[in-house]
């Protein structure tokens, strides 16, 4: 069974109990946590969301993703990003560090301005192995019900760049077999909490050993998205057929899950408005590719959309594609 036939399963028996304890058909309306404090109460009966028509955006329509540094950012940088861009995002890409509270006010401020929350949750504080032995359910269980309770979708990648080196959940400490028990348990315990309002995006990076991707896919039934994250760089593969496509072409003989740009960017040089132009033709042109996110930052590299005015020129050209930045709200 596919993360959608799990999740259509999930839906009908929480409507049925719904409807079951009422007497009638439920509500849209759920309830929602106060002040980021951990979930309501349940006092009626509740039609859950279903992300299902999110995962595969009808009409060709592209996800229009940023993403800052740090956690959710301010509205007034939102809205700076979007002037310059000319168009705003609608999808927001910010972190959760593992053992966090969930940013419950800050999410649906999110939601409420017309964008998909996409959280990257990170298990700084816990190994793989500690969590699919289940040292952490508690936890995880507090997060699946404020989740479930908000009651508004929200993407989660768990652990990204599971094949690279660079953090403690990668190649140096952690084996493909223990990614992935942590990643089902994670997933099977919102399952038995009754979420149907996540979105799973399997987030490796196309800058580690390629080769290994199948060894740590968790299974169709439990992935919505393939995240790839992927820079533009000096050096190396700089086209979007040298960076993404490997990778995507490799992912194709075990899955045919849509696939986010889910972290990318350029840095400045004199390429960099034709880096912009070439990953926004190309997720323009992939039908199976939903959307990007693009990590505005200039730490270190200055990976800023309006580095130079070519490069925001080329990005507002790009991104004034009517398929970018559809209404989140509306199927």
């Amino acid at each position: 069974m596919t993360a959608v036939g799990r999740r259509g399963a999930l839906l009908w028996a929480l409507a049925a109990t719904a409807s079951s304890a009422a007497g009638c058909t439920p509500s849209r309306t759920a309830p929602i946590g106060a002040g980021g404090r951990g979930p309501s109460v349940r006092t009626a009966p509740y039609l859950p969301f279903d992300v299902t028509w999110m995962i595969r955006p009808k009409h060709g329509r592209k996800y229009l993703g940023a993403a800052f540094a740090g956690g959710p950012t301010t509205a007034g940088v939102l809205d700076a990003w979007a002037g310059k861009a000319g168009k705003a995002p609608n999808l927001l890409s910010y972190r959760l560090s593992w053992g966090d509270g969930f940013p419950t006010d800050a999410t649906l401020a999110v939601w409420r301005r017309r964008m998909l929350p996409y959280l990257v949750w990170e298990p700084w504080t816990s190994t793989l192995r500690d969590i699919s032995g289940g040292r952490d359910d508690a936890y995880v269980r507090r997060t699946a019900q404020t989740v479930r309770d908000l009651n508004v979708p929200v993407a989660i990648g768990f652990a990204p760049q599971m094949n690279g080196d660079r953090y403690p959940w990668g190649t140096r400490k952690a084996a493909p077999a223990e990614f992935v028990g942590a990643w089902r348990h994670l997933h099977d315990l919102f399952q038995d909490v009754g979420v149907s309002n996540v979105i799973w995006v399997w987030s490796p990076t196309v800058a580690g050993p390629s080769a290994r991707l199948r060894s740590y896919h968790p299974g169709d039934a439990y992935v919505d998205w393939l995240g790839l994250v992927g820079y533009y760089t000096r050096t190396g593969p700089h086209t979007f057929d040298t960076l993404f496509a490997p990778a995507i072409e490799e992912v194709r003989a075990f899955t045919r899950s849509p696939v986010l740009i889910a972290e990318t960017a350029a840095g400045p040089g004199a390429r960099k408005p034709a880096d912009i132009a070439d990953l926004i033709r190309a997720v323009t042109a992939h039908r199976d590719v939903v959307g990007l996110v693009w990590f505005d930052t200039d730490k270190g590299t200055d990976r800023r959309i309006d580095s130079s005015p070519e490069a925001l020129a080329a990005f507002r050209r790009g991104v004034a594609d009517p398929h970018f930045g559809f209404d989140v709200r509306r199927p």
